[in-house]
């Protein structure tokens, strides 16, 4: 099988391949190196590099596979180690975790992002409920490196197992509790966990370091055990495979999946497609974007779901896009799908300007949208297309 281990896996710019075609690597092998700002990438396999362009690296894996992987140096510096690693953020855009937890929160606090709040994913939540005690480490460690007073683990009533084995993990700890998210949509954006936690209402644009507050993904803290305990690079990622499958229409999660392995790998490994069905879906309902069966996982690929047959659509299409869900590139792409035609689109009323790009000024908040329907209206659509979050 070939594993394709892509180049942006972060924020930042594409990494730069230090491999050559031909050269044997290893499980662990560090392959890639940023410029600027982004994050080390490791093979996740034994194999051969067959090929190397701008934005990918493919490798021939070997059809013996062990458990054994290349380590990161040993260091005594957490936040070097969470470097080499190479570890992002796994639930959102990959923000390289070196930096952000480069900071100093004294009296502040770490937050546990447990809310996955997309429809049909539960690999954090699964995590939470069999292997608790690697969240909390991982906090700790991020804690010590920040110096915050607190840690939270922020997670919805409706996630009872996993409460309960979270309390248990952390019951011997003073200084880290859980706390409750309300069970909306949504509740697991930073600016509404710091609203609904701490109390304090960030404007758009602002990040929780503003509240003295660092939020980290469950998947990350994992990955920062990890690499401090095991001296692990980032070369798995737990995902959730569901939607038109034969054996996982609620979701079905797999734990340490190769990053670069196809997701078709994973639709077979589920029984394969229920008949008919419409588009691949690379991440969570609400903002997953469209992939193929060779699409690879990635260190922040989530999901893997099968949607249901796009339904035929031949009126005029207005559109109105959400910073908490599908924005109009996405709703534009769904369109096409259905068959139908664009003629409007406009945004959310909440949303607002701040330094060029578009954002909620209350999220999870969601206003009603009849000012915008009647404009796209006036624009000629004759059915509505929305991405918001709960209107």
């Amino acid at each position: 099988m070939n594993i394709t281990i892509l180049l942006k896996q972060h924020i930042g710019k594409e990494a730069k391949p230090i491999v050559k075609i031909g050269e044997e690597v290893k499980k662990g092998q560090l392959i890639a190196m940023p410029q600027g700002l982004g994050a080390n990438i490791h093979s996740s396999v034994f194999g051969k590099v067959i090929e190397i362009d701008d934005s990918r690296i493919i490798i021939e894996a070997y059809e013996d596979q062990s458990g054994d992987y290349v380590k990161i140096k040993d260091t005594k510096d957490n936040l070097e180690a969470i470097q080499d690693a190479g570890i992002v953020g796994a639930g959102g855009a990959g923000f390289p975790a070196h930096i952000k937890f480069n900071a100093n929160l004294e009296g502040g606090c770490i937050i546990v992002n447990a809310a996955e709040c997309e429809p049909t994913l539960n690999h954090n939540i699964l995590l939470l409920e069999e292997n608790p005690d690697i969240v909390i480490r991982g906090l700790k460690i991020v804690m010590e490196i920040t110096n915050a007073a607190r840690g939270y683990i922020a997670i919805k009533p409706i996630h009872k197992k996993a409460l309960i084995a979270v309390a248990k993990a952390c019951r011997n700890e003073e200084n880290i509790e859980v706390k409750f998210l309300p069970n909306m949509y949504p509740a697991g954006d930073e600016r509404v966990i710091v609203r609904e936690l701490l109390g304090i209402v960030l404007n758009p644009g602002q990040l929780p370091i503003e509240a003295n507050a660092i939020i980290s993904n469950v998947e990350t803290l994992k990955n920062v055990a990890l690499a401090i305990d095991e001296r692990k690079p980032v070369i798995t990622k737990d995902i959730t495979v569901g939607g038109r499958l034969r054996n996982a229409s609620k979701g079905k999660v797999f734990f340490d999946v190769p990053i670069g392995i196809p997701v078709n790998y994973y639709i077979k490994e589920c029984g394969g497609y229920i008949e008919p069905y419409g588009e691949i879906v690379i991440g969570g309902p609400f903002t997953g974007k469209h992939g193929e069966e060779s699409t690879p996982i990635t260190k922040t690929v989530g999901g893997i779901l099968v949607s249901m047959p796009f339904p035929r659509e031949k009126r005029k299409i207005g559109v109105i896009a959400c910073e908490c869900g599908a924005q109009e590139k996405r709703l534009e792409e769904i369109a096409h799908y259905m068959g139908g035609e664009v003629i409007a689109t406009t945004k959310c009323k909440r949303m607002i300007e701040v330094n060029g790009r578009y954002r909620c000024d209350k999220p999870g908040t969601c206003p009603g949208q009849a000012e915008k329907v009647l404009y796209l209206k006036k624009q000629g659509a004759e059915v509505v297309l929305t991405g918001t979050c709960q209107d």
